[in-house]
């Protein structure tokens, strides 16, 4: 990582404009705004109009395949894009001759990208609750400790690509590459148990498909296993010391 990387001490205030400057970045995308919730309730309908009267489906499949959608389109696709302009655009090195320096604005951008998750997953458990019936997770803490650890591994793997994509263009190819990809492994166009099995267990590690065992099993209220804690966690770290590693601020 380049120089620049103090980051000062901001007031609240200072924090509450720079999440609001970063929000009406992201309100102006419409793209990234409308289809992170768009797609994810498309792939939650086509499981619950196929799942009519088994609640035990929806719940263990469509609702962390929908949450698991969200997840990559804002942690592998957006963040990275957004980050890569403000690098592109000197955002970032501009940023890095002030007091504050550059970082303040990452933690920014993570903390809306959150809020996207957040809406998105809750949209999805509206819909699945009052349109198709389903059921709130059996155990709650288990899904609430999946999301923060799927969001870590996701939103660090967005970080990876941010750091080594020289342009949005190039960071936002590369993220819908790896979303499609994992979610391929992780079972978003189908069972993975009809893949071969190296790749069936490739996608039970991968961070769509741990996502995804993760959280239908706070659904059943069963132990998740140690297969996707670990691949999430695992991913997350890597992924992390990664974009430390390589992150380019100018």
């Amino acid at each position: 990582m380049r120089a620049g990387t103090r980051t000062g001490g901001l007031p609240a205030a200072g924090w509450l404009a720079l999440v609001g400057a970063e929000t009406r970045m992201v309100a102006r995308d419409t793209a990234g705004l409308v289809v992170p919730l768009a797609l994810p309730l498309l792939i939650l309908t086509m499981v619950g109009f196929a799942a009519l009267g088994d609640g035990t489906a929806l719940e263990v499949t469509g609702l962390p395949l929908a949450i698991a959608t969200v997840l990559g389109l804002v942690g592998i696709v957006n963040v990275p894009s957004f980050l890569a302009t403000y690098r592109r655009s000197g955002v970032l090195r501009r940023l890095g001759v002030t007091p504050a320096g550059p970082v303040p604005v990452l933690v920014a951008q993570a903390v809306v990208g959150f809020g996207q998750v957040l809406a998105g997953a809750g949209l999805a458990l509206v819909v699945a609750v009052a349109g198709f019936g389903a059921g709130l997770p059996a155990a709650p803490w288990t899904a609430a400790g999946g999301l923060l650890l799927a969001t870590a591994a996701f939103f660090g793997l967005g970080a990876l690509v941010a750091a080594l994509a020289r342009t949005a263009n190039a960071a936002i190819a590369a993220g819908l590459v790896l979303f499609l990809g994992t979610g391929a492994l992780g079972g978003m166009f189908g069972d993975p148990a009809a893949l071969p099995g190296p790749l069936a267990d490739a996608g039970r590690v991968l961070p769509f498909g741990a996502t995804v065992q993760l959280l239908g099993a706070a659904w059943q209220g069963v132990p998740p296993g140690v297969a996707p804690v670990l691949g999430l966690l695992g991913t997350a770290v890597l992924a992390g010391l990664g974009a430390v590693r390589w992150f380019r601020w100018d």
